[in-house]
């Protein structure tokens, strides 16, 4: 069909309905692939076929899909557009090129040609180029024939490839998952996945076939050698109920080599060959695929030394008949050799050290607690365990999920921001997010290739992310509990990474105004959303101390700016008040105000300095289009900026550095910029249940300008001496900042030039929810066509690291359009749409989940699960009766 203009995307939404637990859901017709091209985007779409937001990715499209399967803090694999799994990571740490020799495969006996690998075309890139590559890939199934086409097609958590063939007369479809249950965080950080090969017999004849899939050990630790990798000691493989296990034993003092992948099916014919072909250079492989391609099943018992194991399904279809072979994973890696930061209290690691000197080369408890253990190990024994609790849960946990899925995919919101909020939830099954043993949220920034990226639920970094608070209160809460005990000392100070596993911090280095300010604004979202007096009641003579220390260091002059110099989310300081971090403080001593009302605190304080500094920020920091920074570096309490850099790992005076500071002003400054950031503190407060705190008219301006200024749709002629991966040449996306009427300093802060998806979704949502809806998704549409698959990764948006998390500032996006927010402390639903009287949105909260929106101007909830309690609903501020819909 042809592409869907707003008006006719509204119109045509599919109905829903309820009937008990499960919905059931119409077509959604704005989802489905356009015959034309999306706009333009330079000569880059000129080399990109097209595709239409939130449909399937094929051809070309598909080079650089990889789909994340996994519990949250448990691990993941990747299932890839062509059906190939990769990016394995289940050792507690990112592997990212790890695609280790696994597949499946079908036989169709009597049928030429009719055994083949099922995948997809591999995508070129691997072909040269990548590790070992030039040694001929021989340890892939790149040699192995697989069907001429594929596609595939995002219902997150669910992601399905569609296999054809000319050979091969089967409709063929591979749909991977993991359970995803909002609310429900422990089904939802289980060490496990699924394939699910669906073949249905399209050829008129009944057929015979094989189905098998077959692993080398990809739990054996590899160490370095000349020849590109080799496996050490304590390999082995088991055999259990329907496939087997792939493991590696401690050792010496490697505990956290210890680990287990079971590979498993629950279809009642399926045989398990425990053992591969033993021989030297290609014999394993070379018998595998003469068994594969002569319907053979062998069922081996497990030998000494064997490098795989499979397993086979034989089966028969009449014509038209499908059948679905389910394939399962489950692993456990109960220990690992991270430990991040130190605090106070912190033990030598190494005199604990002589304990791992046993005979099995295992370390006791004394050990391996100092260092992150996963939450999963708390619950499970051992991969059996997890193996067999997924085996007996499988069904109820898929129908669940799915139920979730299809509530979120039944939006009627544009194509493009359903497309980016579920493609970043994929953050939370990625390496990205870890829960230690105790249950409690921990995370990195993001993923390098071979471990994770800046440590610590870093503040300012996840400030922006919105999805866990709603789809998972209670672990969000446990990233408070962190910020306001663990890491802030009794002065107030906070330390904006916190340690792993998670205990007291030091207090060294700057506190990060963004990221404790933001803390506090959070504090009142989290509270709202929980209804829980209590927790904030406890948590609340700690958050007095956090803002209390806030005013000392950055207004200790009472004027309601943050003035002297402060860490913020650009790893610089700035010196003298701006836009940006004001905004926060602003944000925070209104959160403030509100919060002590509640507890019958005396916070007369707060609202004064709330008042004096939205006056200056609105008269002294606006000019007349814009928010910006007055750079201030003398007369302030704190002295010279050359002390100050001292104290900072990422600031250095040289020579060159001190004329361009006489002449200039402190390094890494903003000043006259347009910043896009230069009003997140409002943003970040809309988000957190606060009502507009400064002038509406001004931050809309702001907002425009950011758009008309730093908006580029083909960057080919951008200077970016910084990290250009992001956005480049004939691509678009909006900058961090622009200097529209001059003023752009010789060394602007570090990252300014760059393009960083979670700026752009947070911009993205704040001008949907000024009103400017088209100037928002125009932002989206061209970020997402940079992430469409023949480049980048549809499913890992990066920043400092894959899976980056300021990225799941996209799902503010769905509050950004319709005002969906929920306050369970007053029992109130908001709505305050921007895409009209006929939406449905979707809507997760404490205590349950489902859609909500209007329909013809008056409104209505939908539970999918659980339930919501809503004693008055408020549309655009005026409280209307709210329909229940079942």
């Amino acid at each position: 069909m042809g592409k869907m203009n707003r008006r006719d995307f509204v119109k045509t939404g599919a109905i829903a309905s309820v009937t008990g637990a499960s919905l059931t859901f119409g077509c959604q017709a704005a989802t489905e692939p356009s015959s034309g091209k999306e706009e333009g985007n330079g000569d880059a779409d000129q080399e990109r076929p097209g595709r239409s937001f939130n449909g399937p990715y094929s051809g070309p499209l598909l080079e650089r899909v990889a789909f994340p399967i996994g519990g949250m803090g448990a691990g993941m694999v990747c299932l890839e557009g062509s059906g190939c799994i990769s990016h394995v990571s289940v050792r507690n740490t990112p592997d990212i090129f790890n695609e280790p020799f696994m597949f499946g495969a079908i036989s169709i006996k009597g049928l030429p040609n009719g055994a083949k690998v099922l995948e997809g075309p591999i995508p070129p890139y691997k072909i040269f180029g990548r590790p070992n590559t030039g040694n001929g890939a021989a340890e892939t199934s790149y040699g192995f024939p697989r069907f001429q086409q594929a596609t595939f097609q995002a219902r997150f958590p669910f992601g399905e490839v569609e296999l054809t063939d000319k050979d091969i007369p089967l409709g063929i479809s591979i749909n991977g998952w993991s359970p995803f249950i909002p609310g429900d965080a422990d089904n939802s950080s289980l060490p496990v996945g699924a394939l699910e090969y669906t073949l249905k017999n399209n050829s008129g004849k009944r057929i015979e076939a094989v189905f098998s899939y077959h692993a080398n050990n990809l739990m054996n630790i590899k160490v370095p050698s000349e020849f590109g990798g080799q496996f050490t000691e304590g390999g082995s493989i088991q055999l259990m109920d329907g496939g087997f296990i792939l493991s590696q034993s401690c050792l010496p003092q490697k505990p956290h080599y210890i680990g287990d992948f079971a590979i498993y099916s629950t279809d009642p014919r399926v045989v398990v060959d425990g053992s591969l072909f033993r021989g030297g250079w290609f014999d394993a492989r070379s018998i595998m695929w003469k068994d594969i391609e002569e319907g053979n099943i062998p069922n081996d018992e497990v030998k000494e030394n064997t490098p795989g194991a499979s397993l086979y399904v034989p089966f028969e279809l009449d014509p038209e008949e499908e059948k679905t072979i389910p394939v399962l994973f489950a692993w456990y890696v109960p220990h690992s050799s991270i430990r991040r930061g130190s605090g106070p209290d912190d033990k030598n690691v190494e005199e604990f050290m002589k304990d791992c000197d046993g005979e099995d080369g295992c370390c006791p408890d004394s050990y391996t607690s100092l260092f992150y253990e996963p939450w999963y190990s708390s619950r499970f024994d051992d991969v059996s365990g997890v193996a067999a609790f997924w085996r007996e849960q499988y069904d109820p946990l898929r129908k669940r999920t799915k139920i979730f899925s299809q509530a979120f995919y039944d939006q009627t919101l544009p194509p493009e921001v359903i497309e980016a909020v579920a493609a970043n939830l994929t953050i939370l099954k990625s390496p990205t997010v870890l829960r230690q043993k105790d249950g409690k949220l921990w995370a990195w920034e993001g993923c390098h290739d071979l471990g994770g990226c800046c440590h610590g639920s870093c503040t300012h970094v996840w400030n922006y992310a919105q999805a866990i608070p709603h789809l998972f209160p209670a672990l969000e809460r446990s990233l408070r509990e962190t910020e306001f005990i663990d890491n802030q000392n009794e002065e107030g100070h906070q330390t904006f990474r916190a340690t792993l596993p998670i205990r007291k911090n030091e207090h060294g280095f700057h506190a990060a105004a963004d990221g404790q300010l933001g803390g506090i604004m959070k504090i009142h979202r989290d509270w709202k959303i929980s209804g829980d007096n209590e927790w904030l009641g406890k948590l609340w003579p700690k958050v007095k101390k956090s803002m209390d220390f806030c005013i000392r260091s950055w207004d200790p002059a009472g004027k309601g700016i943050v003035e002297e110099p402060h860490h913020n989310t650009y790893d610089i300081e700035f010196w003298g008040p701006d836009g940006m971090c004001t905004s926060f403080y602003l944000g925070a001593l209104y959160a403030m105000t509100g919060m002590g009302q509640a507890l019958n605190e005396d916070v007369s304080r707060y609202g004064q300095l709330l008042a004096s500094g939205k006056e200056y920020l609105e008269q002294e920091l606006y000019d007349g289009e814009y928010f910006y920074q007055k750079i201030i570096w003398e007369g302030l309490k704190t002295p010279s900026p050359l002390k100050q850099a001292q104290e900072s790992w990422n600031v250095n005076y040289s020579e060159e550095a001190m004329e361009l500071l006489k002449k200039e002003g402190p390094k890494y400054q903003y000043g006259k910029g347009c910043l896009s950031d230069g009003i997140l503190g409002v943003w970040i407060g809309r988000m957190c249940g606060l009502d507009d705190f400064i002038d509406v008219d001004k931050v809309r301006s702001h907002l425009v300008a950011v758009y008309q200024h730093n908006l580029k749709k083909d960057l080919s002629d951008h200077v970016n001496p910084q990290r250009p991966s992001y956005a480049y040449g004939h691509e678009g996306g909006l900058l961090l900042c622009s200097w529209p009427k001059g003023g752009k300093l010789s060394l602007p802060f570090v990252y300014s030039n760059e393009v960083w998806t979670g700026i752009e979704y947070q911009v993205a949502s704040h001008l949907m929810l000024t009103g400017e809806v088209e100037k928002g998704l125009e932002i989206v549409r061209i970020l997402r066509k940079r992430y469409d698959g023949k480049v980048r990764n549809p499913f890992n948006e990066y920043e400092c690291g894959h899976w980056y998390a300021r990225a799941m500032a996209s799902y503010g996006m769905i509050q950004g359009l319709t005002g969906i927010r929920y306050d369970r402390v007053e029992q109130t639903l908001y709505i305050d749409s921007r895409i009209g009287n006929n939406f449905r949105g979707f809507i997760s909260t404490e205590t349950g989940y489902g859609l909500t929106g209007l329909e013809d101007g008056r409104p209505f909830i939908q539970v999918a699960e659980g339930r919501i309690d809503i004693k008055k609903c408020l549309v655009s501020g005026q409280e209307e009766k709210i329909q229940r819909n079942s």
